[in-house]
């Protein structure tokens, strides 16, 4: 484990502000990420350097389609998440411990050069909640000409995402809706961070945005065009990746259907330049 980033003691909890739940934690206790400990009153990540898979993809699968195009990425992941859909597609890394290997950040970027690839990509589970490790290891890879890529649920606070901008070279953040009540009740979370992050990180770096379309939740059209004209309104060269729900963890509502699928993505056409459809 390492110690925290973002945090303060107040009284007999510590206070993390790495993300916007703020969570009051007391000794001996874990934040809504299951990952964050009040220990004698420090915070500590006990998922640093605790990685449940290492791979090698096509930057494609990220998905990232308009950065490195045709280029592969080692891909890592760690365990738990800051939010708490009840649709999660990998909840057995999100929501589960799973089993783990350690890795040093050095040796996650020796990995990459040994591999000849031009990459690393912190994904899988949501990278936000291993913050210290994603941070030491992004800084190493950078020293060594290697590319960051950030696969996100984009609920982090703005000081913590100012810094990990600075070693970041592309991002995939996802937009679950445009909708504040429906973040709340299927997620546990709010949109407005969200979007504040891509605001903040489309000025830095390349951004590309994913919604996962999903069955009951935000599959009306009206809806999702509101989600098409704001995103429009921060860079209409913003790719949007509109993929497909398949029935998870807590919840069983049928797959996305295909034809409203195609639907929306005639409607986000209207408002950006590109829009892929995904998982179909």
């Amino acid at each position: 484990m390492r110690e925290a980033l973002y945090y303060e003691v107040l009284d007999n909890k510590v206070h993390c502000m790495l993300c916007p739940h703020h969570c009051r934690i007391s000794n001996d206790e874990i934040g809504k990420c299951g990952v964050r400990k009040n220990i004698h009153h420090k915070l500590y990540s006990m998922n640093y350097g605790k990685l449940s898979a290492i791979h090698v993809d096509p930057i494609e699968k990220k998905p990232i389609h308009q950065f490195m195009q045709n280029t592969n990425t080692l891909s890592i992941g760690s365990y738990g998440c800051n939010l708490s859909c009840s649709f999660c597609q990998n909840h057995s890394i999100s929501k589960e411990a799973p089993k783990t290997i350690d890795k040093k950040p050095e040796e996650i970027v020796n990995l990459a050069l040994e591999y000849n690839l031009p990459s690393i990509s912190y994904t899988y589970n949501e990278p936000t909640i291993y913050y210290e490790y994603m941070i030491d290891t992004a800084q190493l890879a950078q020293e060594k000409g290697l590319k960051n890529i950030v696969v996100t649920n984009g609920f982090i606070e703005t000081e913590p995402l100012k810094h990990l901008l600075k070693f970041t070279d592309a991002m995939n953040i996802d937009l679950k809706t445009n909708e504040k009540k429906t973040y709340k009740e299927f997620c546990d979370g709010d949109v407005t961070p969200v979007k504040n992050a891509i605001r903040i990180a489309a000025a830095v770096c390349h951004v590309e945005v994913t919604t996962l379309m999903v069955t009951g939740m935000n599959d009306d059209l009206s809806q999702l065009q509101e989600l098409f004209q704001w995103l429009s309104s921060v860079d209409q060269s913003i790719p949007l990746h509109l993929s497909r729900y398949f029935p998870r963890y807590q919840y069983n509502q049928p797959a996305t259907d295909i034809e409203f699928m195609k639907a929306a993505k005639k409607e986000a056409d209207k408002y950006l330049s590109y829009v892929y459809l995904g998982n179909v």
